[in-house]
């Protein structure tokens, strides 16, 4: 059981006022906020030992470098890596796909194909989008029904041996939609296949186990799990990361440079050059630690919790449609709904000004809205902080934004 009052003492943004009215943030898909003790490990680098890392041999330098893998060996735990040089640094989800989309292009020929599901982000497309530019292979999509869930048997029919990376979403952020994985893995491996698995929109809800799941790659923002924005990480199997090349030069990413050659250094560092978000990886520690003392079952359960209330409520309004799959168990805790006749936007700007934050809009995810013909979609995103009454002031507002917009 979590004492939800005794959490919410530990967000500080959640104590301030919009517009007058409580703040009431339903738009976790989008960022998370940020408990009191990840803003104090921000402040406390920067009070304490601001330094550069892996480089200086002065005392500060020392203090950094091991506060920054202390953190890498969090996510290495967390995520259950098989190596702690298999976590890379990034920037963030994007970066991480970016990165490996950069290491295929030395590994794709022309007509070998790629395949992404019709529920993935932006940034889940675009890149292999440019990769198929580059190197002519053929970018493939697996279909979606109406409740938002993929087809598998689809999907085992787009699979061959010019297959050669599968790409998919853990959880779609659009719709909520928890995908099945496990099954994409085992069947894209059955024919040679590597696979990257965008875990942003899951990394909040669940833990998950890359051992277990066999994946070749998993990425993902810290900035969605209670840690600053600006950095995330990129699990990678070694034999991967060592195939790959470098996805850029400079800094720290050497072994030796010479104007007739370079050598790259070793992992995790072929990967992370330049000065890094220094701060950001020892928040995104401290941000892993107090989520897995809050505990990610009893997350699970309460998010449960307010996903079935906050559905039953959604469903009171008069001619609303929620998109996504019926069955609960198959989603996260993510609401995305329209009221018959009225654009999001509309509803969202006037829920703001009752202090009601949702996302309205594509959520970056176009072919989702295009499948159902759709400007787009408001979402409410909870999580571990929100509230049953949070959601009932939420459904008081939708429905005076009805009454005015109709």
């Amino acid at each position: 059981m979590l004492d939800i009052n005794k959490i919410r003492v530990d967000f500080p943004i959640l104590s301030q006022q919009i517009n007058g009215k409580p703040l009431v943030y339903f738009d976790n898909g989008a960022t998370s906020q940020k408990p009191q003790v990840v803003i104090d490990a921000i402040v406390d680098y920067y009070s304490s030992y601001n330094a550069n890392i892996h480089r200086g041999v002065h005392t500060l330098s020392q203090l950094a470098t091991d506060a920054y893998e202390q953190a890498r060996n969090k996510i290495q735990t967390h995520f259950n890596a098989k190596h702690n040089y298999e976590i890379i640094f990034t920037s963030g989800t994007t970066e991480s796909i970016n990165l490996v989309a950069n290491g295929f292009a030395s590994l794709l020929k022309k007509d070998d194909e790629i395949i992404v599901s019709a529920l993935e982000h932006h940034s889940n497309i675009v890149p292999w989008q440019m990769l198929c530019e580059h190197t002519g292979a053929k970018l493939l999509v697996i279909p979606m029904n109406y409740d938002g869930e993929l087809l598998m048997d689809e999907y085992e029919k787009l699979l061959s041996d010019k297959t050669k990376l599968v790409v998919c979403n853990h959880i779609s952020n659009g719709l909520g939609t928890i995908n099945p994985i496990e099954f994409i893995i085992e069947k894209a491996h059955q024919i040679g296949a590597a696979v990257l698995i965008d875990g942003a929109q899951a990394c909040p809800h669940l833990k998950p186990d890359v051992q277990a799941l066999n994946v070749d790659f998993y990425v993902t923002s810290a900035h969605k799990m209670c840690g600053p924005t600006g950095v995330g990480m990129l699990y990678g199997k070694e034999e991967w990361l060592r195939k790959l090349p470098p996805y850029k030069g400079g800094g720290e990413m050497i072994a030796t440079v010479t104007f007739e050659k370079t050598t790259y250094a070793d992992l995790p560092h072929k990967f992370e050059a330049g000065t890094p978000n220094i701060c950001g990886g020892i928040a995104f520690g401290t941000a892993i630690d107090y989520m897995n003392e809050v505990g990610f079952d009893n997350i699970a359960s309460y998010e449960k919790e307010l996903l079935e209330y906050g559905t039953k409520r959604v469903l009171e309004i008069e001619g609303v449609e929620i998109y996504g799959p019926k069955d609960l168990n198959k989603k996260a805790s993510v609401i995305s709904f329209n009221l018959k006749g009225i654009h999001p936007y509309d509803v969202g700007t006037i829920i703001d000004k009752l202090g009601i934050a949702v996302r309205t809009g594509h959520h970056c995810a176009q072919p989702i809205m295009d499948f159902y013909k759709i400007p787009g979609t408001i979402r409410a995103s909870f999580a571990f902080y929100n509230t049953k009454e949070e959601i009932d002031l939420m459904i008081d507002a939708l429905k005076k934004a009805q009454m005015m917009l109709s």
